[in-house]
């Protein structure tokens, strides 16, 4: 049964469908953004979704959900393509680049509803992506002297 929550929350996910999104999560969901803060609360969700949703436009496929005995823990595996379509603050400006990643997410359920969303891809890549090569979080390669 809970996998059925999972897979409705991706599908209304991929129409763009956000109060179906809303309407999965429990009152209190945990949401782990990637690599950002932890925001608690269907509110706070919301308020992801609409800043997301002005800046880029995401489609998901390749869904793999893998589930624990119990239907509590999941964890799903995905591609995300998008358009970058409005500049988030902190990175790159927007111009409609297109960006293609492996991504994945955590999921908990209880109740029949998601009580936390880890969401991970790799910000390095997607900076590159967008930003022709020019931005990246990894470091440079370190340089021994020598001696």
């Amino acid at each position: 049964m809970s996998t059925q929550v999972i897979e409705a929350y991706y599908r209304a996910f991929n129409s763009g469908d956000f109060a179906g999104m809303l309407a999965l999560l429990a009152t209190d969901v945990v949401h782990d953004v990637n690599q950002g803060t932890r925001e608690i609360g269907k509110q706070a969700f919301a308020e992801f979704l609409d800043r997301m949703s002005s800046s880029y436009h995401e489609q998901l496929s390749e869904l793999v959900i893998m589930g624990d005995a119990v239907g509590k823990r999941f964890a799903v595996e995905f591609t995300v393509d998008g358009v970058y379509l409005k500049g988030d603050p902190g990175f790159p400006e927007a111009h409609g680049q297109r960006y293609r990643l492996p991504a994945g997410a955590f999921l908990e359920v209880a109740g029949g509803m998601i009580t936390r969303v880890t969401t991970y891809y790799n910000l390095s890549d997607w900076l590159l992506q967008v930003s022709d090569g020019q931005w990246s979080v990894r470091p440079g390669p370190v340089v021994e002297e020598s001696a």
